[in-house]
């Protein structure tokens, strides 16, 4: 049966720089999608000065034309901690989605909106049916998914997924999403800064499983596995 996928982060591209390969790759098992970025306020994020609102609808249609349905919740960067509200807005997205697997944030960042991010949704990921006060079921599984070096501290990754088939169109993504924030032009055969340091880690996690790109995730939940 398809299953429903919940992939949470706390900024527009976070999903879509860390894990669009598995993304992708779900949607071609036909699979639902739901990507949910924490803070939908970017009016104070200079990059987008006067096209904040343009980011969300780009940001939307970008996942639209992937098979993919983008959300955005009502906070601002460095301004949501790990509270009541912040976990009862997160745990409703939960109740409405009904995913049978998550993927988010891994905890240890150097950058505060990241774990900040990361310890609302383990908690409302784990009991929502205790932050809503009302029946509702969380996913099966939960993985933690990096977001680059140059953020994430620790990370150390207990599953492969190959995305080698999905390499070319999760590099249209991201690459066309930094287009719109960098205000060039999208050239495919010019990788911007995020691209290049995407290919370089999955370059790097194929090499760890032995094949040409794969991205790798932390399974925050354990299930049995056949193996012999």
């Amino acid at each position: 049966m398809p299953k429903t996928i919940l992939a949470i982060g706390a900024h527009y591209d976070d999903c879509v720089f860390g894990i669009p390969g598995i993304l992708l790759k779900a949607v071609g098992q036909h699979q639902r999608v739901v990507i949910a970025a924490i803070i939908g306020d970017y009016a104070a994020w200079p990059p987008v000065a006067g096209r904040d609102k343009q980011l969300l609808e780009v940001s939307r249609e970008l996942a639209r034309e992937r098979g993919m349905e983008m959300r955005f919740l009502s906070r601002a960067s460095a301004h949501f901690r790990l509270d009541e509200d912040t976990q009862r807005e997160v745990a409703e997205l939960v109740a409405e989605v009904q995913p049978d697997t998550a993927f988010i944030l891994w905890p240890q960042d150097r950058h505060p909106d990241h774990e900040a991010a990361s310890a609302i949704c383990r908690a409302a990921l784990a009991q929502p049916h205790m932050v809503l006060g009302r029946a509702c079921a969380g996913p099966r599984h939960v993985y933690c998914f990096d977001n680059g070096p140059r953020h994430t501290i620790g990370f150390e990754p207990n599953t492969f997924v190959d995305v080698t088939p999905q390499w070319a169109a999760a590099m249209d993504w991201l690459g066309r999403l930094m287009a719109f924030v960098n205000k060039t032009e999208f050239d495919p055969a010019k990788p911007d800064s995020a691209r290049a340091l995407k290919e370089a880690i999955a370059r790097y996690r194929g090499v760890t499983c032995g094949v040409k790109y794969a991205e790798a995730v932390w399974a925050m939940t354990h299930s049995p596995s056949e193996i012999l």
